[in-house]
């Protein structure tokens, strides 16, 4: 598999140095997930004919030390995946990869936060995986910081990994009772050119009466503009929700990523649009039982006409076990092609084990009718259907569903999904 072997290699060191380490036998804890996937389904191949795909996937999540108190800890979650029909679907029958794999140590005494190895990093303007070192502590009762510096996972396939760095970090000032305020950078390397350096800012306040205000900005240093602005206000009163929200995007300050070659989305930098989103979500929890949604989104762009999106939802939930509930909802496109009419039905029925041999089942209905035909086809349609039972106290859950669509870029397109996910959590 296309795992990289001196990554697992490191890992496996580190496992053993954990393992040697005099630790409380009664501390050690290890917690093993496997989720265990096979699909099946036909794509069109060059040739013209249907051939089958059936690939098998395993994600494997392992947590092994000092989990549910201060101290030392491994973790590490992978995948991988083998076409069984191995027809040249993919370009390779075989392949995997390392999400993450690190040690933590957690100290109680200032809230110190150690990780070493591949890891996924959420600092402010951060949502990246990098193989590196990251520390985090509080430097008073109402200060925090945490900084992070290694190799951007997402280069390491671009002219190598020399040359290659990301670093960056998060000073916050917080009161327990008000919220949070952060600032955040981030700066990353492409063979020693810039590839992204980011400045940020993020806030969460709790005022008075259950109002809650969210929200963060970033801005490009490279490009000298600011990407993205999203804010959003909660206010609660008797059995309603309101949630009024702002978001900005603009294109070229938040796509274009200097030499950050493997942005799948870096050719809308080359534009000049923005676009501003206005909306409200109105809630109504009308009984224990049943919920109420509408929802208005306004879409501005600057080099094009704006769209308006309308949607209505309910949900029933009697109980526990059960989930009902339907959407309609309406884009006004600026163009025909643009604008269609959305509805949906879902169900949940779960606990199912005193009435029948399997213990849930699940649907999901989604239409869609377009205002102009694309390929000729003017709606489309999503049908799933599920269900499954668990096994040995609840370690072992078994799930098989079934989804069928129909829509312009496939005539009739079914696919079949197995799982089985494991969990084992043990005391070493």
């Amino acid at each position: 598999m296309k795992v990289r072997f001196c990554v697992a290699r490191g890992l496996l060191l580190a496992v053993l140095a954990l393992l040697a380490l005099p630790m409380n036998s009664a501390a050690v804890e290890l917690r093993v997930q496997s989720d265990t996937l096979l699909r099946i389904f036909e794509r069109d191949t060059t040739s013209g004919t249907d051939k089958l795909v059936s690939p098998g996937y395993e994600y494997l999540q392992v947590d092994m030390g000092s989990l549910s108190e201060a101290g030392l800890s491994f973790h590490a979650y992978g995948w991988g995946r083998y076409d069984f029909a191995d027809n040249d679907f993919y370009q390779a029958a075989d392949a995997g990869e390392l999400l993450y794999g690190y040690l933590e140590y957690k100290r109680e005494n200032a809230n110190l936060n150690v990780r070493l190895g591949r890891q996924y990093i959420f600092e402010g303007v951060a949502n990246e995986s990098v193989d590196g070192l990251r520390l985090s502590s509080d430097l008073s009762e109402n200060i925090s910081a945490s900084i992070y510096a290694g190799q951007p996972v997402g280069l390491d396939s671009t002219s190598g990994r020399s040359g290659d760095s990301i670093y960056g970090g998060r000073v916050a000032l917080h009161k327990m009772s008000l919220g949070e305020v952060g600032l955040s950078y981030k700066n990353i390397q492409n063979d020693s050119d810039t590839a992204e350096e980011m400045a940020g800012v993020d806030i969460a306040l709790y005022l008075p009466k259950g109002i809650n205000f969210f929200g963060n900005s970033s801005y490009n240093l490279d490009s000298n503009g600011f990407a993205e602005h999203s804010y959003e206000l909660n206010i609660p009163y008797e059995s309603l929700r309101f949630r009024p929200f702002f978001q900005m995007f603009n294109y070229a300050d938040y796509f274009s990523t200097g030499a950050n070659s493997v942005n799948p989305f870096r050719v809308l930098g080359t534009g000049d649009e923005e676009i501003n989103i206005y909306g409200i979500d109105l809630s109504w929890l009308q009984s224990e039982a049943w919920t109420f949604v509408g929802k208005f989104k306004y879409y501005d762009y600057d080099q094009a006409d704006g769209n308006q999106y309308y949607g209505l939802a309910a949900t029933w939930h009697p109980g526990e076990a059960t989930d009902l509930g339907g959407e309609v909802g309406y884009l006004n496109g600026d163009l025909s092609k643009n604008t269609y009419l959305l509805t949906r039905l879902f169900a949940t029925v779960d606990q199912l084990g005193d009435k029948l041999w399997l213990d849930f089942l699940t649907g999901d209905i989604v239409y869609a009718s377009y205002d102009q035909d694309i390929y000729g086809e003017d709606y489309s349609l999503f049908v799933s259907l599920g269900t499954g039972k668990t096994f040995l106290d609840g370690r072992l859950r078994v799930k098989l569903s079934g989804d069928y669509s129909q829509d312009p870029y496939f005539d009739d397109d079914l696919r079949g999904l197995l799982s089985l996910t494991y969990n084992y959590d043990h005391g070493l």
